[in-house]
């Protein structure tokens, strides 16, 4: 059972290509020119070492090391694969619309990447932009935490029930907690939570706890989603982010995204972009059948 609200994460700009986009290129057409030298030969086609150099890169960067073993088996997946696309080829398949198609985005999806990592390059954040961030970040940080632990239960006459027990003897939580609490992931720790931001609990639940003094229980039942809950605050503290060094790379990541959508967003108010698939989908998509009237 889950008490917190998922985080609303940061998406990337542009996705990282994986090993099949490279894949789904035409292998055969790509070597041709390159001046790299040859790792091996396909009917007298070059697979360069560059292509193989590529990815053994990313066969690294998943976690597993450059070595002999895996450039053997890259060439020899190479080598199967540019076969197949010669004989795709002499079949005609590489003028298909599908395949055009599919080629043509693959193009588009390499170039796009290949422009953000360029930017990313040559437009790197500094020390003292992260700790402008970090100082903004700071300065929005208001309020309290707090450290709480919970009971739950299915009705509310069961957690009425909670409470007047706790109300003969408070220092019985925890086991009541491990007793009745329908909470797995604190039941076992007599309901402890740890410490947690109220805005990320859900809502019913974040005011009870704000409402609490250091010690005491909630005396009237809390009603959420999850069912009613009987709430012990044990503490509760400032909010404060962590040590700079701690969310570095974090906040690297975040500028970087804040400066790739400020990019993005400057180059689309300067381009001239016509979207026109919305109205044909809309005039081709059949007509909604109406209900056929019905005489008494």
């Amino acid at each position: 059972m889950l008490l917190f609200k998922s985080p609303l994460l940061l998406l990337s700009a542009v996705s990282v290509l994986a090993l099949c986009a490279c894949n789904s290129s035409d292998p055969s057409k790509a070597a041709t020119p390159s001046k790299a030298a040859a790792a091996a030969t396909v009917n007298g086609t070059a697979i360069s070492e560059n292509h193989v150099d590529m990815l053994a890169r990313q066969s690294a960067a998943q976690g597993r090391p450059d070595s002999p073993e895996l450039r053997k088996e890259i060439v020899e997946h190479l080598s199967m694969q540019f076969l197949i696309s010669q004989e795709a080829v002499k079949k005609g398949l590489d003028k298909a619309p599908e395949v055009t198609d599919q080629m043509e985005l693959t193009r588009q999806s390499i170039l796009a990447n290949a422009f953000v990592q360029d930017y990313l390059k040559t437009s790197p954040v500094t020390d003292d932009m992260l700790k402008a961030e970090y100082e903004k970040l700071k300065a929005k940080m208001t309020g309290s935490e707090y450290k709480a632990r919970h009971i739950l239960v299915e009705t509310e006459a069961e957690a009425k029930g909670i409470i007047a027990r706790l109300k003969k003897n408070p220092a019985a939580f925890g086991a009541l907690a491990k007793e009745n609490s329908k909470d797995p992931g604190s039941k076992a720790n007599g309901g402890d939570l740890g410490w947690f931001d109220p805005q990320g609990m859900v809502p019913e639940f974040g005011a009870a706890v704000a409402k609490l003094a250091k010690g005491t229980f909630t005396e009237d039942a809390v009603k959420s989603q999850f069912g009613y809950h009987v709430i012990l605050l044990d503490d509760s503290r400032p909010k404060a982010l962590p040590p700079f060094d701690q969310v570095k790379a974090m906040l690297q990541q975040q500028v970087q995204q804040q400066n790739l959508k400020k990019l993005f967003d400057e180059l689309k108010a300067k381009a001239k972009i016509e979207i026109v698939q919305a109205a044909a989908a809309t005039s081709s998509a059949p007509k909604e059948s109406k209900p056929a009237a019905t005489g008494k």
